[in-house]
């Protein structure tokens, strides 16, 4: 999405060594991950965390919980598929961003709504293309799940799986937001103006240009290891001469372990 990290979505790459018809129907483990997360496009600052969940990954034809997944793949064919997915971020308090101080702050932040997946085919090398355009509306979890705005991001995917058993990813996009999502992000109230920090009216439009990487390689049967690392740019957005904006380039990076505990006998369809 906008802001937030793709960290929690490195759990599918992390789980598709193999093609989707070899993979079993549904996965119950657990994943660990530390994240050092730009705490906003913009932000000099970074945000660090740590996290430790469960995982239950459930590969049906329609109904699908897979980590971008989240409930209904309502169309799929060998070209074009169209489900309902999610993405989330880590919060970011105020009190430990120093051009934020004082104001509320940036919560946890979690998106949903449908996506199309467009298959261009094949690349060089045995990988494969594909276009993601989701569009989804931003939540709150720090504000009782209050509608912080829409998102819209459009990437170009290279993903490939190699015989020794890595899998990665790269991908290059855009970010952008509506006018809600612009002034949760980078406005700043005449309440909240400072002597270095004045009033400023975001709108909506471009948030960042993003690069990203993510990769997986199986350690056992039961263990897979995996990272991801992503670059934002803010050069031309809508809203770089906030002044919440103090960098125009900023890096996340984030890696992690899973272990998957149960898993079905049966076989997914695709």
């Amino acid at each position: 999405m906008a802001v937030v990290s793709a960290a929690i979505l490195l759990l599918p790459l992390a789980a598709q060594a193999q093609s989707g018809s070899s993979l079993p129907l549904w996965e119950l483990g657990a994943f660990g991950l530390g994240v050092s997360q730009q705490a906003y496009p913009g932000s000099d600052q970074q945000v660090n965390r740590g996290l430790a969940l469960p995982f239950f990954v459930y590969r049906g034809r329609f109904l699908r919980a897979d980590g971008e997944t989240a409930g209904l793949r309502a169309i799929k064919t060998p070209r074009f598929e169209l489900d309902i997915g999610f993405a989330g971020s880590f919060g970011a308090r105020s009190d430990d961003t120093t051009a934020r101080r004082g104001m509320p702050d940036l919560g946890t932040l979690v998106e949903f709504g449908p996506r199309v997946k467009w298959n261009l085919g094949q690349a060089p090398g045995g990988g494969n293309w594909r276009v993601e355009l989701p569009l989804r509306g931003v939540f709150d979890l720090g504000d009782s799940a209050a509608y912080r705005g829409l998102a819209f991001e459009p990437r170009l995917v290279f993903e490939r799986r190699t015989s020794s058993g890595w899998a990665y990813a790269t991908s290059v996009g855009a970010i952008l937001a509506d006018g809600r999502l612009g002034r949760t992000l980078y406005g700043v109230d005449a309440a909240d103006a400072l002597a270095d920090r004045p009033a400023y009216a975001a709108q909506g439009g471009l948030v960042a240009w993003r690069l990203s990487a993510a990769f997986s390689r199986s350690l056992a049967p039961d263990w897979r290891f995996f990272g991801f690392a992503r670059l934002d740019s803010v050069a031309g957005a809508a809203n770089d001469d906030s002044p919440l904006v103090k960098r125009t380039n900023g890096g996340s990076v984030g890696i992690g372990l899973s272990y998957t505990w149960l898993r079905s006998g049966q076989r997914a369809s695709d």
